[in-house]
């Protein structure tokens, strides 16, 4: 018999296989060689109160069922080589890669165009980033196979399941070597250490299948042509060598590609402003933030994992939010381009460093910044570039980070001493919030201050407010419709993923793609019918 339970339990008792086994027995009224095997299904930690509870939900098999649980049946890829259908696909993040395979699966064949390098090329212009502050505009922790999460963390947490087939996305990224705990985990991860072994994977899946997968290929514009009637319509790429490429398109550039957003714009491609966040990035010790979220001197224990929090609240109209948060996790240079400041945060799979960022970010919608107005469409993305090279300027035009202690951010003061940090290129003090907008440091102070009466301590000089996390999403959308997925006025162009506005973090991009691939499959459906029945 196949029996799902759930159970609260401590955390000695969830990390222990011995220990669940005869809990399990004990919920069941059995002995516990009569259970086959076990399987979490959900895990979650309660830490609200003192006693600290951790919610599975597990799958048991017993009696006469089967000895082991399978995990998923995995998907099979077949060769799409011969296949009269090829979709080109701008980029290579999750939006894109996703859509690779999802078009593999529905017989089409996929060449991807990426304008940076594969990881391990990546890996090498990211480690000469930090160490000399030259930034590769092709390859960089934004731009490379994987897009901007494979450098970042790889956090899988996502408030999008109601777009797409969530669960899917999870098994292929286990099918493709992330533990399966990830199926389980209602935060799950992967790790900076990990991720790129899991890319590399999916991309010679691709290959095999007879798909492609080009690097060093930047798209510069579409091909736009005219029907017999008139009507424009998208039939492929140009590259930034001047080769043309036919095909329908899934234009998955990821939220930093502001030089090929524009490039569009001017081929006439309609696109919208579109709201965002940007603020700072916030550095605790992990000792701290372990002790908080776990009532603990002790802090997380033996038994759970290092600590996260979320926090979010409304000040002036507008949320103010934890972003992408890393537990035991390090800063990073997150620019795109030479003369830029920014950062982002990441952690590895084991999250066992000595500080716990997250970025602390206000809502911005259009609008805001009437200084802006005139700007059209682009009014928040040319914001955004322009703090970014603001905060490079109180950088003292160098790679370290602007910073300022927590608390003086909040009361508006100078910071004459800063502690240790773990962004690799140092930090410098300034007074961030003189360097923001009124607009987001006012209501990033008010922000801070809730924080800190929701959790005593929080609020504390030990901490560190540093460089400017602006990259949370694109301010710019490719408006799309609704039912084939394609550009409202270019059919053919099929915007995706958060370049395109559609999505905001690994697994809300991974769906969009896989959206994308589905749209295209029923285009080119209805299209073969058309010409059958003429």
């Amino acid at each position: 018999m196949i029996q799902e339970i759930p159970l609260r339990l401590k955390p000695e008792i969830a990390a222990d296989k011995e220990k669940l086994r005869e809990r399990v027995a004990r919920e069941l009224s059995l002995k516990s060689e009569d259970i086959n095997d076990i399987r979490v299904i959900r895990r979650s930690i309660d830490a609200r109160k003192k006693d600290i509870i951790v919610n599975l939900t597990v799958r048991v098999a017993y009696g006469d069922s089967e000895s082991a649980l399978p995990v998923f049946e995995p998907v099979a890829f077949n060769s799409v080589k011969d296949s009269e259908a090829t979709v080109l696909i701008v980029g290579a993040g999750p939006a894109g890669l996703f859509a690779a395979l999802r078009c593999i699966e529905l017989g089409m064949r996929p060449i991807i165009l990426e304008r940076g390098k594969d990881v391990d090329q990546r890996r090498v212009d990211i480690a000469n980033l930090s160490r000399t502050g030259v930034v590769n505009p092709d390859s960089n922790y934004c731009f490379g196979e994987g897009g901007a999460g494979t450098f970042s963390d790889g956090k899988l947490f996502t408030r999008s399941k109601k777009r797409g087939d969530n669960e899917g996305v999870m098994r292929l990224l286990v099918q493709f070597g992330a533990s399966d705990s990830i199926l389980a985990d209602s935060h799950p991860h992967i790790g900076s250490d990990r991720l790129p072994h899991i890319i590399k994977a999916i991309r010679e899946k691709i290959r095999e299948c007879g798909g492609e997968v080009r690097f060093s290929s930047r798209v510069d514009g579409v091909i736009i042509e005219q029907d017999e009637c008139g009507r424009k319509y998208v039939d492929g790429v140009t590259l930034s060598t001047g080769e043309l490429l036919r095909g329908k398109v899934i234009l998955a550039t990821g939220h930093s590609a502001r030089d090929t957003i524009r490039r569009l714009y001017a081929q006439g491609v309609d696109m919208e402003a579109k709201g965002f966040a940007m603020g700072v990035r916030l550095e605790h010790p992990v000792e701290l933030i372990n002790k908080l979220q776990y009532h603990s001197e002790e802090g997380k224990g033996k038994y759970l994992p290092t600590a996260e929090y979320n926090y979010v609240t409304q000040v002036d109209g507008r949320g103010v939010y934890s972003f992408c948060m890393c537990p035991g996790g390090v800063v990073v240079p997150s620019m795109s381009a030479p003369g830029e400041s920014v950062v982002n945060g990441m952690s590895s799979s084991a999250r066992n460093g000595r500080w716990s960022n997250s970025g602390m970010v206000v809502e911005i919608r259009p609008g805001d910044f009437p200084e802006y107005a005139d700007r059209g469409v682009f009014e928040l993305l040319d914001l955004q570039e322009d703090l970014e090279k603001r905060f490079f300027d109180a950088s003292g035009r160098t790679l370290r980070a602007p910073a300022q202690r927590m608390y003086d951010f909040v009361n508006g003061r100078d910071t004459s001493s800063l502690p240790p940090t773990s962004y690799p290129a140092g930090i410098i003090p300034a007074r961030l919030d003189r360097i923001l907008p009124p607009f987001i440091s006012n209501r990033l102070r008010e922000g801070f201050r809730d924080f800190g009466r929701k959790s005593k301590g929080f609020l504390t000089n030990e901490a560190i407010v540093l460089g400017l996390e602006s990259r949370t999403s694109s301010p710019v959308r490719l408006p799309r419709d609704k039912a084939t997925l394609a550009h409202i006025s270019l059919p053919g162009l099929y915007p995706c993923g958060e370049g395109a506005g559609y999505a905001g973090g690994i697994i809300s991009a991974a769906i969009d793609g896989r959206r994308c691939a589905d749209a295209i499959f029923s285009q080119l459906q209805s299209e073969k019918k058309r010409e059958s029945a003429d």
